[in-house]
């Protein structure tokens, strides 16, 4: 047990928590999730040991205070901890879904949670684990970012709220803000008078990534250098606005959770602390995320339930266990369980399963996991039931090279007038061979009779849809338009 773990033991104790309720509400540019709750302090139940343990807790800052005084800040009283997501893309992502993760753990525990899109710091540009500087985004583009990414994390809110958390125990509040709403005011001029004079430059030279930003063939803009200055002033308003003196974020950002930490003290003297959360790798050891060009998004026009559920779903041996205890809510020692019978049946599986459907119930609900499942069912078990249950959607998020065509069913309409009214065969002797060859599939079905009229339920299923596929690869939905 690490020094940081143990310490964290030792000063968390057991108190009973209530029951509690949500309610959304708009406040300002802010969206509010309040619940209600008495006012004894948390539960903290070993929360940052446990955090610890399941590894979603990395590094601390500064390391003895946050090992000897967090701890016991967290057990007197409900704290408020944020943590920020910079709108560059429209949709949230894995590395960021351990984050907001991270945060609803303290939440469970009693704490209030802020999420802090950045609106404007989108702009500046974050550095941090970058090798060229991030290409300019409009403010048109920021701002549908922004919504995006509230309406995301507000659902993955609700769906722990729903799913995930124990309706006996009380939740802290969750608000949802806009860093360009305390900023969009600020004159250049004022904001470098007031807290430029309070940073020393060579401290934020020193920092790793200015350091490597600065010996790279492109060096470094003032833009991206003064992000860290932006960051640093987010934390010291809403300490100043909200009491928070707890920020999360991956480990890449510990420098800019530092020049928080400094001009906190600074300017108020007050105590803070910096927790970071491990960044998200794939199999080989690479960062998951934009940059890389290899994020697993967490919206469903970006990357559709089925995806996402067969991206943990297929993830190496190695993953499951650690994965397990990153992505899910489950008590470890039910993680320990479900390992243990894996180990005694890995062909079954249940590890992996589980990962999968916890991980999409989260990101997209009970609806987005039936659909994960469906899609499954249907591409890799060849389930006529699955496939009559699927919409037109999910059909064209697994099959998506497919062409999709809505066709007026006509009476007598067969196999033959189906592939050619798609033009999935061509014209002439050569396609009426291909489909007497068996070359041809409707519902995963062999069609190898060209004059075989479309039979309800089996060529048409009772959604109205047909899967058609000619050879291996060419793949057709059908939508019947009826009369």
């Amino acid at each position: 047990m690490s020094n940081m773990a143990a310490s964290i033991a030792r000063s968390c104790s057991y108190a009973p928590r209530r029951g509690s309720r949500v309610l959304w509400r708009q406040r300002g540019s802010s969206l509010v999730s309040r619940a209600e709750f008495h006012r004894s302090p948390p539960a903290c139940t070993g929360l940052l040991f446990s955090l610890h343990k399941r590894g979603i807790l990395k590094e601390s800052f500064p390391e003895t205070a946050a090992q000897d005084e967090l701890p016991r800040l967290l057990q007197s009283a409900p704290q408020t901890v944020y943590c920020g997501f910079d709108p560059t893309a429209d949709s949230l992502h894995v590395g960021n879904l351990l984050a907001l993760i991270g945060l609803l753990h303290f939440r469970s525990a009693g704490h209030h949670i802020l999420a802090v899109v950045g609106g404007a710091t989108a702009q500046i540009g974050d550095p941090s684990g970058k090798t060229s500087e991030r290409e300019r985004l409009s403010a048109d583009a920021v701002a549908a970012n922004t919504r995006s990414i509230r309406e995301s994390i507000q659902r993955i809110v609700t769906h722990h709220e729903l799913l995930f958390h124990d309706s006996s125990k009380r939740m802290g509040t969750v608000t949802v803000l806009n860093n360009l709403s305390w900023y969009k005011d600020r004159n250049v001029v004022g904001f470098l008078s007031d807290v430029g004079r309070h940073l020393r430059m060579g401290t934020m030279l020193s920092r790793h990534s200015v350091q490597s930003r600065l010996r790279s063939p492109d060096g470094m803009s003032l833009t991206e250098f003064t992000y860290q200055v932006f960051q640093a002033y987010d934390f010291h308003h809403l300490n100043q606005v909200y009491g928070c003196k707890i920020q999360l974020g991956g480990t890449d950002q510990m420098g800019n959770l530092m020049t928080g930490h400094e001009l906190i003290h600074k300017m108020s003297r007050e105590e803070v602390y910096g927790l970071t959360v491990p960044l998200v790798t794939c199999s080989v050891g690479d960062k998951l995320g934009k940059s890389a060009g290899n994020a697993v998004w967490l919206n469903r026009d970006r990357m559709s339930p089925f995806d996402l559920y067969q991206f943990f779903l297929r993830q190496p041996d190695a993953n499951v266990e650690r994965f397990l205890k990153l992505f899910t809510f489950l008590p470890l020692a039910e993680v320990e369980k479900l390992m243990e019978q894996q180990r005694e049946n890995p062909g079954q599986r249940r590890a992996h399963k589980r990962l999968a459907a916890e991980v999409t119930k989260l990101v997209h609900g009970k609806e987005g996991l039936q659909a994960a499942k469906r899609c499954t069912e249907a591409l890799y078990h060849s389930s006529l039931n699955a496939l009559a249950e699927m919409s037109d959607q999910e059909l064209q998020e697994i099959f998506k090279e497919a062409a999709f065509h809505e066709l007026l069913l006509e009476p007598g309409t067969t196999v033959m007038d189906t592939c050619r009214r798609v033009s999935a065969i061509p014209e002439g002797p050569q396609g009426f061979q291909i489909v007497l060859e068996g070359g041809v599939r409707i519902n995963h079905m062999r069609c190898d009779k060209p004059e075989q009229v479309l039979v309800p339920h089996i060529h048409i299923l009772s959604n109205g849809l047909s899967l058609l596929r000619v050879g291996k690869r060419n793949f057709h939905i059908i939508k019947w338009l009826r009369l």
